[in-house]
C-alpha cells in the first residue's frame, strides 16, 4: 500500500494577507494532493467554535471527507484539530487523545483502511510550553499503547518544538521514526521545522518535503509537510 500523508496549520484560513479565505486552503490541499490530512486550527477559536473550511465546500471543491469528531455540530474536529481523508478510505473509528493542558490544544485519532490494510492516525497541535510538550507526547503515546489491534500507525502535527532533536521528540524512544520533511514556519521565510510527521516500524518512506508555492506562502503561517508512504506487503 502506498500513501501520501500531510500536515497543516492553516491558521484558521487567515492568510499573510489578514484575509480568512477557505477556497485558498481547500486549492493547497488540491495542490498537495495527500490520502490522509492532519490539519490543526481548523476551527474558530471563541463561540461556536464553528470550522473555518465550510462542510459543503470541503464536499464540493475536494477529495475529502472530515473524520467525525467533533462534539459540536458547526466544527469539523476537537480542539481545532480535524482529520481529512480521502473518500475512498475507510473510517473504523474515530476518538479524542485526552492532553495535559493549559491552552486549547489537542489530539485526535481515527483508525482507518485502505483496501485490506488497516492503519492508525494521530493529529496534534502540541503546547508552546516545552515541559508541558512532554507530557502531551507521553499521553499520545500511552494512549496508543492502548489501542487494540496493533496496526501501522503515523503521528502528524503542528508540535510547536524548535529544537531539531532534543525537546519533546525525546520522548518518542527507540521504534518511532522522525521525519523532518522541511523547514516549515513561518511560511514566508521557513527556518523551522515546527511541523513533523512520526512513523511506527513499519512504514517505509518514498520522499518527504513541506510544500511551498505561491498559495502555501501566503494562506497560512505554517506551510503544510507531507510524506509519501510505503506499507510492504503482509
Amino acid at each position: 500500500m502506498q500513501l501520501t500523508v500531510a500536515s497543516y496549520n492553516i491558521h484558521k484560513a487567515v492568510g499573510l494577507d489578514r484575509r480568512r479565505d477557505p477556497d485558498r486552503i481547500l486549492t493547497v490541499l488540491r495542490e498537495i494532493d495527500a490520502d490522509v490530512v492532519a490539519l490543526q486550527e481548523a476551527d474558530r477559536r471563541f463561540g461556536k467554535r464553528e470550522t473555518v473550511l465550510p462542510l459543503a465546500a470541503i464536499y464540493d471543491h475536494s477529495p475529502y471527507k472530515p473524520v467525525p469528531l467533533s462534539m459540536r455540530p458547526d466544527s469539523i474536529g476537537w480542539h481545532g484539530n480535524a482529520l481529512l481523508v480521502r473518500r475512498n478510505i475507510d473510517i473504523l473509528s474515530a476518538h479524542r487523545v485526552p492532553l495535559p493542558t493549559l491552552e486549547p490544544r489537542g489530539a485526535i485519532r481515527a483508525d482507518l483502511a485502505s483496501g485490506e490494510r488497516r492503519f492508525r492516525v494521530i493529529g496534534m497541535h502540541l503546547d508552546l510550553s516545552g515541559l508541558r510538550r512532554r507530557h502531551q507526547v507521553r499521553s499520545v503515546l500511552d494512549h496508543i499503547g492502548g489501542c487494540e489491534p496493533e496496526c501501522p500507525t503515523v503521528l502528524m502535527g503542528d508540535l510547536n518544538e524548535w529544537a531539531r532533536r532534543g525537546g519533546c521528540l525525546r520522548e518518542f524512544g527507540q521504534g518511532w521514526r522522525i521525519l523532518a520533511p522541511g523547514a516549515s514556519f513561518p511560511s514566508r521565510r521557513p527556518v523551522a521545522h515546527l511541523d513533523r510527521i512520526i512513523l511506527s516500524p513499519e512504514w517505509r518512506t518514498v520522499e518527504t518535503k513541506a510544500h511551498h508555492s505561491a498559495l502555501s506562502a501566503q494562506g497560512s503561517d505554517h506551510l503544510p509537510i507531507l510524506a509519501r508512504l510505503m506499507l510492504p506487503n503482509i
